[in-house]
């Protein structure tokens, strides 16, 4: 949750003078925070006045109330009152969407120049009294600084993640190393948390209050349907029970589910209005976003981690301004999305968790279901959970023959789908009634870690025996951890990477790095130094070198998986279509396959470069290096966002594919050292990040509103705007422009007059005017290079006396050096801002006579 309190707490420095005087008193700081809440029009519920004075008289709190209970508003109090005591606070959430959120937030109560934020993506103020920043950044805070760290106060949102297997040893860490610090625990979904209050009493020395059970400021009304969807969603509008959130497990179900739904006619022609005025010139500029305007303009939303973020938001929007009466989503309302809910509807209480199909626990269920009701808008939420197929049909079904004996004895009963996991009323029954389930510890321990603490003043043995002795993990499970840490740091010892001393030095170090650590080490930032190593290896005169500095970082990013599983099955499909022309039989065609993979330029230097670094940089080998080839292969084939998500049917992970392109676009701009940065590599990361802005500008804006935040950053943003003119980046449009004339070169080089027709056909230039123009072409010279000379400046002669429609001619760099060869194109530049890439039409290609 994040703060919706709009007056600022701080509006000058003054102010933090005049609070600084009340930090010694609980009661002045406690009756000044409730006065402002009340200010804004905020009266404390009974619960968080509870919380809040056990927190300004110095206990740790544990936060189990219900969602809508005001979580928010108590962490801002904790936050006032670490402030006015002079103490740095630090507030985490599982996701960087969710930090920077808050970010924005806290900078509108507490003023920005008291405000930083740390992601790993960005630091902003990061000296600032009050920090906002993932679990993992506080974590490795923790690890380097341990009882010096300079943290008075630490909130963790959404605490339940502390028994996420993956994740869970951030949320553990803090408490484990953090003894001088207060601690704020807060989730709608803790289960039992005696164990855990009676841990950080004993680590801390502070009472740990623990506040729960509190009244839900919207109560929730469960009802099981055994209607057909449809049926239940009408039933829900004509009750007005809207908006209407259906959650699904998948993201195709989500779609499928409301474009079924067009159906119902679930608004008025006047909301249909007000909706198309809402939406304006808002740019559907993808596959997926002609299908959302449509759903939208039906009053039908559909919200996902797959779709662009403008989407998301325009979705949010629509349904914050009361247009939008069902929204059909995944279950990602789970983790605090900003969409305005009545009713929760679930389509199922099982679904797929990546290894098999269960049911759903009751942390899930209610961490969902909580979601339903508003408060200060509804005097109640409703949560429907709707009986699977099978059992609606059946139900039906015995209606027919209710009244016949006879009937009844012969009725067929449907079964249960193979590979379903049923669900019933007596399921949902039990997970209403049901506590979430006690919180279970993921501790873990790698190379990283243990050079954190290392590199932390005192002895690192002692320091790691405590972190890894006095967890939250059994002892057997402890033990296993011990001998781990042993085998790594043995490993460190040999390799050189650790020196012990004959005597500890005078702040109690026993061990000593022999290689200098970034100042802000993390988990996921040591394969950009190994970036930095691996460009110099490169060959600044190759034809290649801009794309083979992409290729090395692509190599360093997180693995797309939605892109690379497309990119290998579109492999192994032209693969098999070679291998069948061949005639290469079934058996040997399926061994060969084994060997296809996405592509992955720089393999094997990458790989025989990575274990080099590895070997006196070990920490790298907790991070993976995978080559692959996303960015690389849209500037190769100048494709535009939309193009590559049809070529590899990726319209549900669009949002995947911007968030890849935009990291990509990050770590070009940021990780690429002066001496690599030509001109074709500027042209070429102009070009990638003017690509993303045009597609949604929203994850650009924030990465560069963080790096360089002002005023205005804190301001809430209204419906997407239409991005700004693609063309008035000429740099990057340039690029754009002769990257697709180039992209006609290098088809033109391997005779794919079939593709050039798919290129050119609406301009008149089909397979078979292009095939007489190449096949012409390959009559007079025996080949076509595309080297760097091909691709230079002096071959491009460009018109640009009339502003919007500019005239270009490519010359092909023909073996002769006649230079004769060529093809005309113009660009439109204001069809160009409207399509948001660059719009050329053919107008002559071959051999232009003296």
């Amino acid at each position: 949750m994040t703060s919706t309190i709009a007056p600022p707490l701080l509006d000058d420095p003054a102010d933090l003078t005049a609070l600084r005087a009340l930090g010694d008193d609980p009661d002045a700081l406690f009756a000044r925070f409730a006065e402002w809440a009340d200010a804004a029009g905020t009266t404390l519920y009974p619960a968080q006045e509870e919380a809040l004075i056990e927190l300004v008289s110095g206990a740790n709190v544990v936060l189990a109330t219900p969602t809508g209970s005001g979580k928010s508003l108590v962490a801002t109090g904790a936050q006032f009152a670490a402030l006015a005591a002079g103490k740095r606070s630090f507030y985490t959430a599982p996701i960087k969407a969710l930090v920077s959120e808050k970010f924005f937030a806290l900078c509108g109560v507490f003023g920005a120049q008291n405000v930083g934020m740390l992601t790993g993506d960005a630091a902003v103020n990061h000296d600032a009294p009050i920090i906002a920043c993932t679990a993992e950044v506080l974590a490795n805070i923790a690890l380097r600084e341990g009882t010096g760290a300079d943290i008075g106060l630490v909130v963790m949102d959404e605490f339940h993640f502390y028994g996420d297997p993956d994740r869970g040893w951030a949320w553990q860490v803090p408490i484990v190393e953090l003894p001088t610090a207060q601690f704020l625990l807060m989730s709608a979904t803790l289960g039992d948390t005696t164990d855990l209050r009676a841990d950080l009493t004993r680590r801390t020395g502070r009472p740990t209050a623990l506040v729960a059970h509190a009244e839900r400021p919207v109560p929730l009304h469960h009802y099981y349907a055994t209607t057909p969807m449809h049926e239940t969603i009408d039933e829900l509008l004509s009750t007005r029970q809207a908006p209407i959130y259906v959650v699904h497990f998948t993201q195709a179900s989500a779609l499928e589910r409301a474009q079924a739904l067009m159906s119902v006619n679930v608004c008025t022609k006047e909301e249909k209005a007000a909706i198309a005025d809402m939406i304006g010139g808002f740019r559907f500029s993808s596959a997926f976003g002609t299908t959302l305007s449509r759903l939208v303009r039906h009053g039908i939303g559909v919200h996902h981690a797959g779709m662009l973020p403008k989407y998301r938001r325009l979705v949010e929007q629509l349904a914050q301004a009361g247009l939008l009466k069902v929204i059909c989503g995944t279950d990602t309302l789970g983790v605090g999305i900003n969409v305005p809910i009545r009713t929760v509807v679930f389509s199922a209480l099982s679904k797929y968790d990546g290894s098999k199909t269960r049911l759903l626990n009751a942390r899930e269920f209610h961490q969902i279901a909580g979601r339903a009701g508003r408060a200060g808008y509804d005097t109640a939420g409703t949560v429907v959970v709707q009986a699977p197929d099978h059992e609606v049909e059946n139900l039906k079904q015995f209606a027919k023959v209710a009244d016949d004996p006879k009937k009844r004895r012969k009725l067929v009963r449907k079964k249960v789908p193979e590979g379903m996991v049923p669900w019933s009323k007596a399921t949902m029954d039990r997970l209403v009634d049901a506590e979430p389930e006690r919180l279970t510890s993921h501790f873990v321990v790698t190379t990283g870690m243990i050079l954190n603490v290392v590199a932390r003043p005192g002895d690192p043995v002692a320091a790691m025996r405590h972190l890894l002795t006095d967890n939250h993990e059994p002892r057997q499970r402890q033990l296993r951890l011990v001998r781990e840490a042993v085998a790594i740091a043995r490993s460190l010892l040999q390799a050189g990477i650790l020196v012990r001393l004959d005597e500890p030095e005078p702040d109690g170090r026993r061990y000593r790095l022999t290689v200098d650590l970034p100042p802000d080490f993390a988990l996921n930032q040591e394969l950009s130094t190994f970036a930095l190593a691996a460009i110099e290896l490169l060959d600044p005169a190759s034809d290649t070198f801009p794309l083979d500095v992409v290729s090395v970082i692509e190599a360093t990013l997180d693995d797309p998986r939605q892109i690379l599983g497309a990119q290998l099955s579109k492999a192994k499909a032209e693969a098999v279509a070679q291998m069948k022309a061949e005639g290469i039989e079934y058996e040997e065609r399926m061994e060969l396959l084994e060997e296809i993979s996405y592509p992955q330029p720089l393999a094997e230097l990458l790989d025989h470069a990575f274990e080099v670094y590895a070997r006196s940089n070990p920490w790298a080998r907790d991070a993976h290096l995978s080559p692959k080839s996303v960015v690389r292969e849209m500037w190769e084939r100048a494709m535009t966002f939309r193009e590559f998500v049809s070529t590899y049917g990726l319209t549900r992970s669009e949002g995947a594919v911007l968030r890849y392109l935009s990291d990509a676009f990050k770590a070009l701009r940021s990780g690429v050292p002066a001496a690599a940065r030509t001109d074709e590599v500027v042209d070429l990361v102009e070009w990638l990040g003017e690509l993303v802005r045009q597609v949604d500008s929203s994850l650009l804006d924030e990465w560069e509103s963080l790096t360089n935040p002002d005023e205005d950053a804190v301001a809430e943003a209204a419906v997407p705007a239409r991005p700004r003119p693609l063309t008035g980046n000429e740099r990057a449009f340039t690029a754009m422009v002769r990257n697709a004339l180039f992209n006609r070169v290098q088809l033109w080089a391997r005779r794919r007059w079939y593709d050039l027709g798919e290129l050119d056909g609406a301009a008149g230039w089909d397979a078979d005017r292009w095939g007489e123009v190449v096949q012409a072409y390959f009559a007079e010279h025996g080949e076509l290079p595309t080297g760097a000379d091909a691709r230079g400046p002096a071959l491009l002669i460009w018109d640009k006396s009339d502003p919007r429609l500019w005239r270009v001619r490519q010359i092909l760099d023909d073996p002769a050096g006649d230079h004769d060869w060529g093809l005309d194109a113009e660009v439109d530049l204001d069809a160009s801002d409207e399509e948001g890439h660059a719009v050329l039409r053919l107008v002559e290609a071959g051999r232009k006579d003296e």
